[in-house]
Parts: structure tokens; sequence; C-alpha cells
């Protein structure tokens, strides 16, 4: 039997595309960004029988209106949580764009790391293998609500390709991308799936 696996960033929130937040703590979803989940639910196909979520605020407060809509409970699992950019987390972009250091992470993504914080490689590897121990869940269909750069890394690893290849993947807020877990392997049935604007 094919399971499935729902990879759902959550929504939008007042700080995107302003700061580079990481785990920032206090970042609350917005109302478009509450708007933007509600939505995302009808789009689940299948509906999941088990929700999971990072430990963030923004994705806790995702994960919260998908189990409103199913009535499922939410687990909290740190593997989804969010990359730690260390010395970055709650820098303003702009300030970041001075800094070599960050057009070094954004052009070597497969072998830079944020200062102090965890490189893409390391996020990959913890977020795949939690992706595969789910394979002996009872679940048939599973939402992992979590970000932008956990579910590139797994999207990146199950297409084959390089990690520094990133920004070749999107990953909008409150989009869908989906896996389907065969018996002997992990294929990807939809990336990036949004609700309608």
């Amino acid at each position: 039997m094919v399971k499935v696996m729902h990879l759902v960033r959550h929504g939008h929130h007042a700080l995107l595309g302003k700061k580079l937040c990481g785990r920032m703590p206090g970042v609350d979803l917005d109302d478009c960004g509450r708007e933007q989940m509600w939505r995302c639910a009808e789009l689940m196909t299948p509906p999941p029988d088990a929700i999971q979520s990072s430990p963030q605020p923004r994705t806790r407060q995702s994960a919260s209106l998908l189990a409103a809509q199913f009535d499922l409970p939410i687990e909290i699992v740190g593997a989804a949580d969010e990359i730690d950019v260390g010395a970055w987390t709650g820098v303003g972009f702009a300030d970041l764009a001075r800094d070599p250091r960050w057009r070094t992470w954004n052009e070597q993504r497969g072998t830079a790391r944020p200062p102090g914080g965890e490189s893409m490689a390391e996020l990959q590897r913890r977020i795949v293998r939690h992706i595969e121990a789910l394979r002996d869940d009872p679940s048939d269909t599973i939402a992992i609500v979590s970000h932008a750069e956990p579910i590139r890394a797994a999207l990146l690893y199950y297409l084959n390709r390089s990690l520094d290849d990133f920004l070749s993947v999107e990953v909008e807020p409150a989009s869908i991308s989906t896996l389907l877990v065969w018996p002997d392997r992990i294929s990807i049935r939809d990336i990036n799936r949004q609700v309608p604007a």
C-alpha cells in the first residue's frame, strides 16, 4: 500500500521577506497566513489521518488550523524544525546582503553554513531520516507542517539534486508538496501546490 506524506509550509507572517526569522521567537501567522492555512486544507488530497508540526509558533498555528478541519491532534517533532541560522537569526535581508558570508551561503548551499548555525546538509539528514522513519508509522496519510528550507532539502534529496540547486525548488507559504511512499522508494507527486490567489 502506498503511504502519502504532505510537506506543508506554514502560512504567511508579517516578517516574511523582511527578516531571516529562523528560530526567532514570537513569529506568528498574520491574518493572511491564517486564511491561507484554512484554505490549504481543501487542497490536501487525500486528507491526512495524522498531523505533525515543527516546534515554531508559526508552524504550530498553521498545523492547528489544519487539525481543526480534520479533527486530528498535532504531534510536535523536532526533525521538522526550521534550519538554525545561528547569528543570522532575526537579521534583516538588507543587512545580510552586505555580509560576504551570506553570498557564500547562497552560492554554496551544499557546503557552507550560517555563522554558529546548522548546515543545509545537516538539515537534510535530519528531515530525510524522519521521513524515512515514517514508513513504519500506522497512518496512511501524514501532513508535516514545516518551513521552506526543510521542505526544499527533502525535495532535493528525492529529486536526486544537489543542495546547491536549492533556489530551483519553490516552496511558497501554505504550499503543499506531496511524497508517495512505496515499499522500495519514495517519489514526488506534487511540488509547491498553492491555494488560489
